[in-house]
C-alpha cells in the first residue's frame, strides 16, 4: 500500500536538469491524459526548489492550456520574477513536446504575525465512520472502463472518504452542488511544509470540478461527458499536514457556457481553515449517437 505513496512523492520531487529547469515523469491514471493535480503539484514543486526554505507558499494561480500526454515526461521552466524583502514570486511553465501545456504563478512569504479570523468548519461525520471511495465503486466495477477499473479499485496514495456518494454513478440523481470529503495520505510523511503543500495541491484537483455536475443529474462517467480543469487557484492560510485527516468542503455556485465554477475549503480535524481553493472547468456533454 505505501508503495503508491512513495511513487507519488517521487513523481512530484522532479529532476533538476539546469538551474531553473526541472523534469518530471507522467502518470496515467486511466484517462490517457495527465491528471491536472499531477502537473499542479509538480509545478509547485519546481517553484519551491528555487525559493528559500523559510518562505512558504501562500497562493498559486494556474491555467491548464493543453492536455498533457501521460506517456511523456514534462519539463518545468521556472522564472524567478521577484525576490523581495517579505515575498518571493515565481512563474512556472510546463512544456511537453515543445509546447506549453500549463502555467503557474506562485507567491511565497516569510512567516509574519498579524490579524486572524476564519470561516467555521461545517458539520461532517467522523472519517472513521465512512467508507473509502474504492468501496463505493466496487459494486459497479464491471461497468467501469477497463483502463479506469484498476485506478478506481486499487490502492491510492490518498485515503479519500466521501461524506456522500452517488448510489449509482451510472444513473445519478440531481443533488445540491456540494460535497464533503475527508482525505489524508495512507502513510506518515516527513516534517517538510513544502512537501505537504504540493501534495495538497495534487489532491485538491480530485472530485473538484465534478461537483458542478451534481444538480444536472449527470456524472463524469455519463456518456458524452467532457470534463477538464481550465484553471486552479489556491490560498494557503497556515500550517497543515496531509498525513492527518483534512475535510475538503466543496460547493459550485454557478455553471454557464459549458463551464462550471467550484470553490473549496480545507479544514483540519480540529476546525482550522488551512487552505481555500477555486477552479473553473469545462463540463460539456456531447451528443452520443444512438445505436442503430
Amino acid at each position: 500500500m505505501l508503495a503508491v505513496l512513495d511513487e507519488l512523492i517521487t513523481l512530484l520531487a522532479l529532476e533538476r536538469i539546469e538551474e531553473n529547469l526541472f523534469r518530471g515523469n507522467s502518470q496515467d491514471l486511466g484517462w490517457g491524459t495527465v491528471f491536472g493535480g499531477q502537473v499542479l503539484g509538480q509545478a509547485l514543486s519546481a517553484a519551491v526548489q528555487t525559493v528559500p526554505t523559510e518562505r512558504l507558499v501562500h497562493s498559486l494561480h494556474a491555467y491548464f492550456l493543453r492536455p498533457g500526454d501521460a506517456k511523456k515526461p514534462i519539463v518545468y521552466e521556472v522564472d524567478r520574477i521577484r525576490d523581495g524583502a517579505s515575498f518571493t514570486t515565481r512563474r512556472v511553465v510546463a512544456i511537453q513536446s515543445g509546447q506549453p501545456i500549463f502555467n503557474l504563478a506562485a507567491s511565497f512569504q516569510r512567516e509574519e504575525k498579524g490579524f486572524e479570523h476564519q470561516a467555521s468548519m461545517p458539520d461532517a461525520p467522523a472519517p472513521e465512520s465512512l467508507l473509502p471511495e474504492q468501496e463505493h465503486f466496487r459494486p459497479h466495477a464491471h461497468r467501469l472502463p477497463e483502463a479506469l477499473r484498476k485506478r478506481a479499485l486499487g490502492p491510492r496514495p490518498f485515503d479519500m472518504r466521501p461524506v456522500d456518494f452517488e448510489a449509482d454513478p451510472f444513473q445519478p440523481e440531481r443533488r445540491k452542488p456540494a460535497r464533503k470529503i475527508w482525505m489524508k495520505t495512507i502513510g506518515k510523511l516527513p516534517d517538510d511544509p513544502a512537501l505537504h503543500a504540493y501534495l495538497l495541491a495534487y489532491a485538491s484537483d480530485q472530485a473538484f470540478i465534478t461537483t458542478a455536475l451534481r444538480p444536472h443529474g449527470v456524472h463524469w462517467l455519463s456518456p458524452g461527458m467532457q470534463v477538464a480543469s481550465l484553471d486552479h487557484v489556491m490560498w494557503f492560510h497556515g500550517p497543515l499536514r496531509v498525513d492527518d485527516w483534512l475535510l475538503y468542503s466543496i460547493e459550485s455556485p454557478a455553471a454557464h457556457g459549458s463551464r462550471g465554477l467550484v470553490q473549496g475549503s480545507v479544514f483540519t480535524r480540529d476546525g482550522r481553515l488551512v487552505a481555500s481553493v477555486a477552479q473553473e472547468g469545462l463540463i460539456r456533454q456531447r451528443d452520443v449517437p444512438r445505436a442503430p
